[in-house]
């Protein structure tokens, strides 16, 4: 949902005559559209800080929070489930374009963002609420896994295909084992370790282990 993640802040249009708001639709009607999606998913944020929780997430309880009409949420979102999973992704840290200098700086970068989700929903108690609950709602877990999680995966196997393809990465190791090798170290210092925070540098630590251990015997093409 574009301009909702990360946008703390943005100036509302500049009002006008009816004419020239006419003659301006094209470009300034896509920041009203983000204006008033960023107040609807704020409005969700001060709901779930002030302990609604997700059952009584109402879209006309939204709309009122939010100064909006239910129509207006509706002509942006299915339903309550697609615009609380849109919410909890606005509350992760946004993840950068990957460097595409290296299979090894590529999966550096993917690692790291992994550590800061982890850090982020850890120092976060709303965030951390929020996840336990999409958890209880199968249906909510499976929107959020496959709009979010399934994305940054396949982001993922992409550059370990490329690896494999250039010969940095052997070929004979199971696939879908050869993207946990590199995930599963961090998610377990993030998730299962809560008193150990993996500092600055352990994406690359994690990195440059792994791919040495399945670098095929005779070394990576160059």
């Amino acid at each position: 949902m574009p301009g909702v993640s990360g946008a703390a802040s943005a100036s509302a249009p500049a009002s006008g005559s009816a004419g020239s708001a006419s003659s301006a639709a094209g470009r300034r009607g896509r920041p009203r559209s983000e204006v008033v999606e960023r107040a609807i998913v704020e409005a969700v944020v001060r709901l779930l800080e002030d302990g609604v929780p997700f059952s009584e997430l109402s879209i006309e309880r939204i709309a009122r929070t939010a100064g909006v009409g239910k129509a207006t949420i509706y002509r942006r979102w299915d339903g309550k489930e697609a615009l609380f999973v849109d919410v909890v992704r606005s509350m992760e840290p946004v993840a950068p374009p990957l460097p595409g200098t290296s299979v090894r700086d590529d999966l550096v970068a993917i690692i790291e963002m992994l550590r800061q989700r982890g850090l982020a929903k850890r120092s976060s108690a709303l965030l951390h609420n929020v996840f336990a609950q999409m958890q209880s709602y199968p249906q909510l877990w499976d929107m959020y896994h496959r709009t979010s999680i399934a994305p940054r995966r396949e982001r993922m196997d992409e550059v370990l295909r490329r690896g494999i393809a250039n010969g940095e990465i052997r070929a004979d190791i199971d696939f879908g084992l050869l993207g946990d090798l590199f995930v599963g170290p961090m998610l377990v210092r993030t998730v299962l370790r809560p008193g150990d925070t993996p500092e600055q540098g352990s994406a690359e630590r994690i990195v440059d282990a792994v791919l040495e251990g399945v670098r095929p015997a005779e070394g990576p093409s160059r």
